[in-house]
């Protein structure tokens, strides 16, 4: 998979309940910001589903779109979904194009979407992608697995700090939204 720089989208679903959130920047090339405050993170399908991108803006704009069509057309079914939009992207000649990954969460699944068909389950409940991706993921392994009864919230909030300290494509200001 590619590697897009720019941000960083964590993951966490947890005991019936779901957090996602993302950083605020916006790189243009490898060298400048050109945005501190962007939103990567949105509620779908009547604010039951979280999804957030890591890549070109435009073209997860176009995938989110597609995604909430799915959504609609599975009834909110997130597996059906995902299932249904990666087939999608990795057949359709356009869609093939979008350099773009997402995470996409309710509150008993998680899936990590590309375009060369992956729908990815991660085993633990976390997931991360972007640039400073591997970082939050690292962070918040390390929460989850060294402090019990943590929200799953503070989980995501920790770990985009940490990420955010260490990757210079990612920042401070971050968009956390939650499904309980």
């Amino acid at each position: 998979m590619s590697e897009f720089h720019g941000t960083t989208i964590l993951a966490v679903v947890k005991d019936g309940r779901a957090v996602l959130g993302g950083d605020g920047q916006v790189t243009f090339g490898q060298n400048t910001i050109m945005k501190h405050t962007a939103k990567k993170v949105r509620r779908l399908y009547h604010g039951e589903i979280l999804a957030g991108f890591a890549g070109a803006v435009a073209d997860a704009l176009t995938l989110f779109e597609r995604f909430e069509g799915k959504l609609e057309e599975s009834h909110g079914n997130l597996p059906r979904a995902a299932v249904a939009l990666s087939r999608e992207w990795r057949t359709d000649r356009m869609l093939g194009k979008l350099e773009a990954l997402l995470l996409v969460a309710d509150r008993q699944n998680l899936f990590l979407l590309s375009g060369t068909g992956e729908v990815i389950e991660p085993d633990d409940g976390i997931a991360a992608v972007g640039s400073g991706g591997s970082y939050a993921l690292a962070a918040a392994r390390a929460l989850a697995s060294v402090e019990s009864g943590i929200e799953p919230a503070d989980i995501v909030r920790r770990s985009l700090e940490i990420a955010a300290d260490i990757c210079i494509y990612t920042n401070h200001h971050l968009t956390i939204e939650t499904l309980n």
